[in-house]
């Protein structure tokens, strides 16, 4: 990273890192300005208000705003490199560099735990962020999805201040940064397809490993992942009793069904999973079998700092999740009624694990998926198709959203409608979200809005729970 400066301008600061990074270089005393596209279409955008109220300098993303001498430019990989403001730091000399590389220089000024993998590095991130604090480690957060329980009116959710010296970081492989990473542990969750070939992916997560000086963490259930078993990693699993942290006896508690808090209090969680590990029970508030995986991560790198699954598990058991990680809008299921689930699945790996947890919950889903963008969904397209081929059942739905598009200049050669014929008779592509709306199909159990990058999903979902609200299935 570039030398210290005494002020920062974040280009695309509304990006779900970048947030994280303007308050802490706040945080740091440093003089911070920012701008982001969607603010100028949106300034009331709720990340917005909250860097302005830690007291962030919003600016428009044109160019017109001075740049000091003493500043640096950090831009977000989705800034391209024809905007104004990039071309005028460029032509003034103002030092510029990517999001990625500013986080990678971080990790060298910090104890840093960085947290990879295709899926379930923003949970698992966001979990150990959250025990961690609560058993008294303090560490800094800097992730990409935010907590409700980090959220606050001047703090977006994805950013945690502390003062140990440790920095947990949700490592991202997509700007291909994690070669210049230096963590003290780094734990690698999984791997296939999403922002890069697997072959690429793979390379950078072996670089991150080689530029960990202390103990690396490796999913041992993941067969991408068995070229990496190397240098005797700590393995967590819920098939080989022999890993180090092995889940056993896994459950989910039915809907609705309270699960007790270690004080008496009932914990509300329409679906809670528990397990056993190393002899502890674990109890969390959050379903599926892929948040079983984020705990068993999160109890292996806990140990790291010396704590057992028996003084872990309380913690995370106060842990209520990321947004848009199964948010749940509507539940009406135990009075006949439906279940709206809000979440950020958007690849092949992420949309398994959420289409087989669906199916322990509901015996008919409307699934209502919205690709995060042309690029994505071309690379992506033929395993989309055949995840959906394989997972969705004969009462199942699929409905296809318009591909989301964030601005820019970018080929628009595929459509949703070309996946949806892809997929066959059980998906549809209505033009327009208000179609999709009005046209919606009845009867369903449970409705799943899912998809990356446009928070107004949750929106959506929220008009899917409005609509379906008091009616019987």
């Amino acid at each position: 990273m570039s030398e210290q400066k005494e002020s920062i301008f974040l280009s695309g600061a509304g990006g779900s890192g970048m947030s994280a990074i303007a308050c802490l270089c706040l945080d740091r005393g440093m003089r911070v300005t920012g701008s982001d596209r969607a603010f100028d279409q949106s300034p009331e955008h709720p990340i917005a208000r909250a860097l302005k109220a830690r007291g962030v300098e919003l600016v428009p993303q044109d160019g017109s705003h001075p740049l000091a001498d003493d500043t640096l430019m950090v831009a977000s990989a989705a800034v391209e490199d024809d905007r104004p403001e990039v071309l005028t730091a460029n032509r003034l000399g103002v030092p510029l560099i990517s999001r990625g590389e500013y986080l990678a220089g971080l990790t060298n000024e910090f104890r840093t735990l960085a947290v990879a993998g295709t899926s379930g590095k923003s949970t698992t991130s966001g979990m150990l962020a959250y025990a961690m604090g609560a058993l008294g480690l303090d560490p800094a957060f800097i992730g990409g999805g935010r907590l409700g329980q980090f959220k606050s009116d001047d703090n977006p959710g994805n950013y945690r201040k502390g003062e140990s010296g440790i920095l947990v970081v949700e490592a991202c492989e997509s700007d291909r940064h994690l070669t210049k990473y230096s963590a003290e542990h780094s734990i690698i969750m999984n791997i296939g397809l999403d922002h890069l070939g697997v072959e690429s992916t793979l390379g950078l997560f072996r670089s991150l490993m080689e530029n960990t000086s202390g103990s690396v963490i490796l999913n041992a259930d993941d067969e991408g992942l068995e070229s990496l078993i190397t240098d005797n990693p700590l393995r967590f699993s819920v098939r080989d009793p022999s890993a180090d942290f092995f889940a056993e006896d896994i459950s989910c508690s039915p809907l609705g069904s309270p699960l007790a808090s270690p004080l008496g209090s009932p914990l509300a969680s329409p679906l809670a999973s528990r397990f056993n590990v190393n002899g502890s029970q674990v109890e969390l508030a959050m379903p599926g079998m892929h948040n079983v995986y984020n705990a068993l991560a999160s109890i292996a790198a806990l140990s790291l700092y010396g704590i057992k699954p028996e003084q872990a598990a309380p913690a995370l058991r106060g842990f209520k999740g990321i947004e848009r990680r199964f948010e749940i809008h509507l539940n009406e299921l135990g009075s006949g009624g439906a279940l709206v689930v809000d979440d950020y699945a958007h690849n092949p790996h992420k949309i398994s694990f959420l289409m087989r947890s669906m199916r322990e919950i509901s015996q008919s889903v409307c699934y209502i998926f919205q690709p995060h963008g042309f690029g994505p969904t071309r690379l992506m397209r033929e395993e989309y198709a055949s995840v959906f081929k394989e997972l969705l059942r004969p009462g199942d739905r699929l409905v296809i959203l318009p591909i989301y598009f964030a601005g820019g200049t970018v080929s628009k050669d595929i459509s949703s409608g070309m996946l949806a014929m892809d997929v066959g008779a059980d998906s549809l592509a209505p033009e327009t979200r208000e179609l999709a709306l009005d046209e919606l199909p009845e009867g369903y159990g449970a409705y799943v809005v899912f998809g990356a990058r446009d928070d107004t999903l949750s929106g959506f979902a929220s008009d899917v729970a409005t609509m379906l609200s008091g009616r019987e299935i």
